[in-house]
């Protein structure tokens, strides 16, 4: 990941807020106390909560980053999307409101002091009828923008986010309790700095919704010849509009973003499946080897049978 790359809202070098700091070492506390016989992501018994454990920095990893809610506890995180890189630490949230392929990369993580961090999914659901409640304030119309932002982060959140950790304590209470802890974080996103941009991934008829609508379709037949007119026709926007907004919500083009869907799909079936990387490259879509591998490259920084010679080798060791 290039460093040379503009930071987004926020950076890992930010001093902590002294306001924050007791809260979020209770948050390391619990994580680390969570996390103590893991390393990667787990799951807990609250649906949609993730934690993670990391304790040495890799390189760059490539994966679809879908609606969420990110904290990070010690350590901090950047991601690429398009050319765009955020950068976020303890003192800051990440939120993605729509499907993004992305390029991130912990640092500062090792086996003393391990990169520990939250995932909430985001429920679009959910967000609707928080939105449709008389009782939430109105929010300033707003026009579709990046789908995913980082903001700086409060005691209100910290604290809800750590009420629904220490739900993991008392299992019993997590069916009655948990909803309503999730409740209230969305309610403070969409209260927070630039959470008008979470409330238009569920306005009914507003552009972003359509650019998500777009990009289910895109992911749906990634494999497929793209047809970017019969998207415009299917969210009902004009071809140029699609493109102008899409790229305002995703960073990249329609195209771009297939590319980018149809590559990662590509070293999956050839790291997971074992599959060979012609057979791969046809299964989602290429109709030319040399092209495939060229883009390949691009993306991932050597040729598809370096990279994943690289990552077996990596795996065994």
């Amino acid at each position: 990941m290039d460093p040379s790359n503009h930071a987004i809202n926020g950076a890992a070098s930010t001093p902590l807020d002294p306001g924050l700091d007791h809260a979020r070492l209770d948050l390391v506390a619990l994580l680390d106390r969570f996390t103590a016989d893991t390393t990667g992501t787990c799951a807990t018994a609250v649906q949609g909560l993730f934690l993670h454990r990391i304790t040495h920095c890799g390189g760059p990893s490539h994966g679809i980053q879908t609606p969420a809610l990110g904290v990070i506890a010690q350590g901090s995180k950047r991601i690429m999307v398009g050319d765009e890189l955020y950068v976020y630490d303890p003192m800051h949230y990440l939120v993605s409101s729509v499907d993004l392929p992305v390029m991130g990369q912990v640092t500062g993580a090792t086996e003393d002091k391990p990169y520990l961090g939250v995932r909430l999914d985001l429920d679009v659901e959910e967000i609707t009828k928080l939105i449709r409640d008389e009782s939430l304030p109105p929010s300033t119309p707003a026009d579709a923008s990046r789908g995913l932002y980082v903001n700086r982060l409060g005691t209100s959140l910290l604290d809800a986010v750590l009420r629904l950790l220490r739900l993991l304590d008392t299992p019993e209470d997590i069916p009655i309790l948990a909803p309503l802890v999730k409740r209230e974080i969305l309610y403070r996103l969409l209260m927070n700095g630039p959470g008008a941009r979470l409330r238009q991934i569920a306005l009914q008829d507003s552009q972003t919704q359509r650019i998500a609508k777009a990009i289910m379709l895109l992911r749906q037949h990634f494999d497929q010849p793209l047809r970017v007119e019969s998207i415009a026709r299917d969210v009902h926007m004009s071809v140029s509009s699609l493109h102008h907004h899409f790229k305002a919500v995703t960073a990249m083009s329609p195209l771009q973003y297939q590319k980018q869907l149809r590559l990662q799909e590509a070293r999956r079936l050839m790291l997971i499946d074992m599959t060979d990387a012609a057979t791969a490259a046809h299964r989602v879509g290429y109709e030319s080897a040399s092209q495939f591998s060229r883009e390949y490259s691009r993306l991932f920084g050597a040729p598809p049978l370096r990279d994943t010679r690289k990552w077996r080798e990596s795996a065994s060791a």
